[in-house]
């Protein structure tokens, strides 16, 4: 089995809507696929509608979470959407995403670059505004040669220039929303450093006590030194291992299933989930 656990539609900040997006990763042969869009479940009808024969879909979001002043994201599988607390918390944030990027386009305006909300506001679309559509709009306007330059210190990256903060979650009231929501919890990316300051594995240690339930291990902000160590880390700390492409379409260079998951881990995350189940494809 090719499952790939971390994907966004246009429903955030990728570029493939969410029936795009499922064709497309049965087209790369993969059998699972996770749409894990920022914050929101918006893309998950669409892609239940459209999902092809011969693939699953498991329903999910990559939550905003900060903790002692370092930005993470935490993916969130198989939970109940309608649990009203989590389901709050989701809204808080997608709410504070347009004054957010708003602010980032004020900021860039002094910064000399003629960026515009209306242009981010078009990229984005119905989509979750985010730093991605603004480096979009920097893109277009030859500011910098693709989204990925743009998250630098000089321009959005966390801490950068133009960065300004978002609400996002207490990692460890992540970890309980969801598990209260029937769901499992995996630390996306959790040693991707050129993203900006990651957080230190003791708090990895406290959140595998409070129930996290696993780390993503291969990705492509991972180097194999840092990959080594979130597997010596997952190990002692008894937690899952996930592979995933953090697919966002044309918006990065990496393609679906580029990175995946072993087969057994899916199958104990689908095991420990209660407040959802995965889709089988029917033909859509």
């Amino acid at each position: 089995m090719r499952i790939d656990l971390h994907t966004h539609s246009t429903a955030s900040d990728g570029t493939d809507t969410p029936a795009e997006l499922v064709r497309n990763a049965a087209a790369a042969g993969l059998d699972v696929v996770a749409l894990t869009d920022h914050d929101s479940v918006g893309g998950h009808a669409g892609a239940r509608a459209a999902l092809p024969a011969g693939l699953t879909l498991v329903t999910g979001a990559e939550l905003s979470c900060r903790i002692g002043g370092v930005s993470m994201h935490m993916l969130a599988y198989l939970f109940d959407p309608d649990e009203p607390e989590l389901a709050r918390e989701r809204e808080l944030v997608r709410d504070d995403r347009v004054p957010r990027a708003q602010g980032m386009v004020a900021k860039l305006r002094e910064l000399g670059v003629p960026v515009t909300w209306e242009q981010v506001a078009r990229i984005a679309g119905d989509g979750a505004v985010g730093r991605p559509h603004v480096a979009a709009a920097m893109v277009e306007l030859g500011v910098v040669d693709t989204v990925s330059d743009a998250f630098t210190p000089q321009w959005l990256a966390n801490d950068g220039r133009a960065y300004v903060d978002k609400h996002e979650l207490d990692p460890f009231d992540a970890v309980r929303l969801v598990k209260a929501a029937g769901g499992v919890t995996v630390f996306a990316h959790p040693l991707a450093v050129k993203r900006g300051r990651t957080v230190p594995e003791s708090v990895i240690a406290e959140l595998a006590a409070a129930g996290l339930d696993g780390v993503e291990v291969d990705h492509m902000d991972h180097d194999d030194a840092a990959r080594a160590r979130l597997r010596g880390l997952a190990a002692d700390l008894g937690l899952l291992t996930t592979g995933s492409s953090d697919y966002h379409g044309s918006r990065k260079t990496v393609a679906l299933g580029e990175y995946t998951t072993d087969p057994e881990i899916y199958g104990e995350i689908v095991r420990r989930a209660t407040g959802a189940f995965p889709v089988p494809g029917a033909g859509g």
